[in-house]
């Protein structure tokens, strides 16, 4: 693929003409719906040629398609415009190579097939890593969505190394899954991999579940049991849930955290631990710090690297892929007669708000395949009422203004209703944003109660615009 940044469509490059002779598929692409197109029929590598100066102001717009991993870039880039700030960084950050202009043939050529070896590799790799994530059918991640793509690629890196992770998201996105999805691309795979929801735990028993206890210790304690902590010794310790820990237990798990050593209770040698720590909550744990229900040491120390479980609702055709998915799971075991979902239960699923997430979906589904008398799965199989107008599929219209409702609304809690940075989030001007409030009737009290702290800024900012 051969990425150009002129505006000049259609006009094709002499050095693209004279590689094609040396027996190289090149696709020459002027706009970034082309590229994309030419990554989805399995282009892997690419060339982009920057010629002219001009060009330059383009590498903004299309640097978050060519950061991404599936391509490796090679630069042909014009001798004088090595030397700018703009161009140097960009080469550094994406590109696997450059050769400067004029160049010799043979050296493109060369430079071509190596960056293609090294994608093969790369693509081999990663169908290795993969793999057994697929042997395990309740574990595993399914999605194609930009957003799928960018998680997978950060658990990807994530897992090359031994940084404590922090996963967030609402309940019922699948954190449990992408922790140990984590793991089993780890060199500590053939570990154990122990979970422990801290939110189902009674607070008298949490020291000893996480640390065990000796013989005597206290009365009951008739033997020495290993802790949840030593029992994942050389693997991956999962903390679910952790911003429901108790406040006294958290500097107990910080001392861990930070000197990698237990004491069973009771006792008073120090274990040594080698373990890898991946923590997920759905709670916001830096109110949580704010409001003194989380340790702000403990937030830090494990939040090293976060990663965000984006809600179902946002995942657009993920839907219809986990829903095929699990179907061709459930209906094998529970239902053999049936072929699939009808349009309507499709249709559905896609305009469901989706509260509970994958769980809510993944359990609907099962439920489908249970209940269906017929030979597709009706909306009320899936516990849907066909004629539920929440479920109704909305005009373009309809969908426009719930989008702008809602990004409004996330926009005033994220600017705790301050006016003017809530107007530079969504890129429009003051006067725009308050056309829009008044026009969805965005009422300031009912934005401003997820962020009860900070409601004397929003008032004094909304009121003066009444």
């Amino acid at each position: 693929m051969v990425l150009r940044l002129t505006s000049r469509t259609g006009q094709p490059c002499s050095y693209t003409q004279t590689l094609k002779e040396y027996g190289l598929n090149l696709i020459e692409c002027f706009t970034l719906e082309a590229a994309h197109n030419a990554v989805n029929d399995g282009c892997r590598v690419g060339l982009l040629i920057v010629t002219q100066e001009a060009e330059l102001a383009h590498l903004d717009k299309c640097e978050p398609f060519i950061s991404n991993n599936k391509i490796s870039w090679v630069g042909l880039i014009a001798q004088e415009l090595i030397s700018t700030p703009r161009m140097r960084e960009f080469i550094g950050e994406h590109l696997f190579n450059f050769i400067t202009l004029p160049a010799d043939l043979d050296h493109i050529a060369l430079t071509l097939r190596h960056a293609w070896g090294m994608a093969f590799m790369r693509d081999v790799q990663h169908t290795a890593c993969a793999a057994p994530l697929a042997e395990d059918e309740d574990f595993v991640m399914v999605g194609q969505t930009p957003e799928m793509q960018r998680l997978f690629s950060q658990i990807q890196k994530v897992a090359r190394t031994d940084a404590t992770v922090l996963i967030t998201g609402p309940s019922g996105t699948g954190k449990e899954v992408a922790a140990l999805s984590i793991h089993r691309q780890s060199a500590r795979r053939n570990a154990p991999f122990v979970a422990v929801n801290c939110g189902a735990i009674a607070p008298q028993l949490f020291q000893s579940e996480l640390f065990g206890y000796e013989k005597g210790a206290f009365t009951g304690a008739n033997q020495r049991k290993i802790g949840r902590i030593e029992a994942a010794q050389g693997g991956t310790l999962f903390l679910d849930e952790i911003g429901d820990m108790p406040i006294d237990m958290q500097v107990n798990l910080l001392r861990f955290l930070q000197e990698k050593t237990i004491e069973r209770v009771g006792g008073n040698d120090s274990v040594e631990i080698d373990v890898r720590v991946i923590a997920a909550t759905h709670v916001d744990l830096a109110e949580a710090v704010l409001q003194g229900r989380f340790r702000e040491d403990l937030y830090y120390r494990i939040n090293v690297v976060c990663m965000s479980m984006p809600p179902l609702a946002d995942r657009g055709q993920d839907i219809e892929d986990i829903a095929k998915y699990y179907f061709a799971k459930f209906a094998s075991v529970h239902n053999r007669s049936l072929r699939g979902f009808s349009k309507a239960a499709m249709n559905a699923m896609l305009s469901h708000s989706w509260p509970g997430n994958v769980r809510e979906l993944v359990n609907r589904v099962q439920r489908a395949t249970v209940m269906a008398e017929g030979r597709f799965i009706q909306p009320e199989d899936l516990g849907f009422e066909r004629n539920d107008p929440h479920n109704q599929m909305m005009s373009l219209e309809d969908a426009r203004a719930a989008a702008e409702s809602m990004m409004i609304r996330r926009a005033l809690s994220q600017s705790r209703n301050q006016i003017s940075r809530a107007a530079s989030l969504l890129g429009v001007s003051r006067v725009t944003l308050y056309r829009l409030i008044e026009k969805y009737n965005i009422r300031p009290d009912i934005v401003a109660s997820a962020r009860t702290p900070f409601l004397g800024n929003a008032k004094h900012d909304l009121g003066a615009h009444k």
